[in-house]
Order: C-alpha cells, then structure tokens, then sequence
C-alpha cells in the first residue's frame, strides 16, 4: 500500500467516524451561535441552556454556543430581532406581541409549554383583591412577569393590573420579598422554594395554571432569515438543548442539575426542592417541540382579548409563529 493511498484510506476513516458520531469535519468547526437567556442572575426555567453547556451536550452535537445573560426574555428577543445574538429563551406573550404588532421576523423552534407564573405574598389572609394599590414586583414593564399578572388577574373579578403599581426587579423579586422590602410579586417555582427556605411563608393568591390553564410560557426564537442561512448549526444547538431536557428529566441527576442551579443564586437545596417541582408540571418538554398549537392560538387570543395586540392588527398565526421542522431533525440527531 502506497504512502498516499494510506493517507487517503485513514482521511475517509476519519470522516466516517464524525458522522457516526453526529459530526463532519465541517460541522466540528460550525458557525458560532449567541444563546440569550433571560435573568441576572439566570431564572431556573433556562437551566436548559447551561445544562446543555455543562455537560457537553452542545460540543456531542457539534454545535458552538456562547451563552450570553440578559436581564429579561423580551430584551434577549429584541437583541435577537437586531442580529445582536442569534437565539434567545423569551416568553411567549411578548414574542406574539412584536411578531403581531411590527411584524418582526421571528420563530420559534422549541418551547417551554406550561407556565409556573403565580402571584404571592408574604402578609397573611390576603385575598387578590387586596392588591389593589400596593406595590407589585414584577421583571419589567411589558415584560413577561408583567404579562402573566395582567394575565393573572382576569381572574380576579373587578381588579385591573391598571389598579396596582408595578415595580421592575428583574429577577430579584423573591430577594426583595426575603428582605421584607416587597409585599406583593409575580414569581416562579424557585422563587418560592427559595422564601420558604427562609422561614417565610409564601401564600399564593392567583396562579396561570388556573387562570389562564391555555396560556404558553417560553419559546426558544431565532430571526427567519438567519435560520435560513445556518439551519444546520440551529439544529445541533437545539439537540444540545433536547438531550440536556433529558438529562434533568431523569431523576438519579437531580444533585447535578442543582448544583448547576446554583447560578441563579438559590443554594442547592432550594434548587434540588424547586427541580423536583419544575419536573412535576412537565416543565421542560422532551416528547415534543413543546409548541402545542392549542396553547400557543389561545395565548394569542387572550394577548388580543387584552389589548397587547393593537386593535388594528390581528394575531400571527401559529404557521407563521412555529417553524416545526428543526425540533425534528434535532431530535432525530438525539436519537
């Protein structure tokens, strides 16, 4: 056997071994994607993203992602809108919005269905009604958490999210109300499990599941033309996040996922105590894309309902919103 045909048998081994694996020589050294996620610190729903980066499963499928912070979801789906980052984790009711009222390019190719949006206090024998007046943390104006109370208090006959002052905290209302310095919020599972590690009794007076059983929480969204361009390297990131959906879903990882939880500032036992809630609600979706059409149609209807969408403008449709494809191709990968 000659020199050069030996380097050229061991060059075509090589080859069949990547794509064996998932991999090519060209998609190893794939273009670079900015994943946005939403809290500073992070909020527990986009344990998805750094998961998938702390155990690998971003570099199994060949896919190079940054992970960039950002205060809020709807702010990482503007920078997405811009080209500042190519993905983001935001949520649903805002992304309906912009797509709805300026027709932004934007589509979501994964999705987070169930919502675990709740509004609490820490005051005893409080009622929904007796926000009326008082402050109410939430992430931002117009932001998610400012949507799901707006959303929440449809149930709660005469009171309107005009009736109360909301106050932008980011991330940081569960902090606030440990502190003693907020009463009232719109908070997730783990800003619970965190108060209560405190000694601080939660009481929850509306919850999404039960107001609004039909309402979508997050999508992963990307601008359509850039996923036309490098539709390969979303599919990789995306079985990156899929496969890291499965790896929180099996309990025997429960002490890895919490640990990696951390990074949103709850210690572990918080975070192991909200994990074990989060998977109650079937929270990250690995049987689907986690883009159920009945949800994401009646989430547009109650954006409408409540004048998030303008009155001359009609809500995106669900082909218009969902691009089904690249769940199923990155699944495939997974499988």
């Amino acid at each position: 056997m000659s020199g050069k045909f030996a380097r050229l048998l061991m060059g075509a081994a090589i080859t069949m071994l990547m794509a064996a694996a998932g991999g090519s020589p060209a998609a190893a050294q794939g273009k670079k994607l900015v994943l946005a996620l939403p809290g500073i610190p992070p909020i527990f729903s986009v344990m998805i993203g750094y998961v998938a980066e702390k155990q690998g499963f971003f570099k199994k499928y060949s896919a190079n992602v940054e992970i960039r912070p950002f205060d809020n979801g709807t702010a990482a789906a503007r920078a997405v809108i811009a080209g500042d980052v190519d993905m983001s984790w935001s949520p649903t009711p805002p992304v309906i919005n912009q797509i709805s009222n300026a027709g932004v390019p934007l589509v979501a190719i994964y999705g987070m269905p169930n919502p675990d949006w709740v509004l609490g206090t820490t005051d005893e024998g409080k009622t929904c009604k007796d926000v009326v007046g008082q402050d109410v943390g939430v992430d931002s104006i117009n932001g998610a958490r400012s949507i799901a109370l707006r959303s929440m208090l449809t149930g709660c006959p005469g009171v309107k999210v005009s009736d109360v002052k909301q106050v932008a905290l980011g991330s940081s209302s569960g902090t606030a109300m440990i502190a003693g310095r907020l009463h009232y919020a719109v908070l997730h599972l783990d800003d619970l499990a965190a108060i209560e590690n405190q000694g601080k009794k939660l009481h929850v007076l509306l919850a999404m599941k039960n107001t609004n059983p039909t309402s979508h929480y997050l999508m992963l969204v990307v601008r359509k033309d850039n996923l036309a361009k490098n539709r390969d390297a979303f599919v990789r990131a995306l079985a990156g996040m899929i496969d890291a959906a499965h790896f929180m879903n099996d309990p025997k990882n429960a002490d890895t996922v919490a640990q990696t939880a951390t990074i949103t500032g709850h210690n572990k036992d918080v975070c192991k105590a909200a994990l074990k809630q989060f998977l109650a609600i079937d929270f990250w979706a690995q049987k689907d894309d986690g883009l159920p059409r009945k949800k994401l149609e009646a989430t547009a209807k109650v954006m409408k309902k409540i004048g998030a969408i303008k009155p001359d403008k009609q809500p995106v449709t669900f082909e218009q919103l969902v691009d089904p494809t690249v769940w199923k191709d990155a699944n495939a990968m997974v499988k």
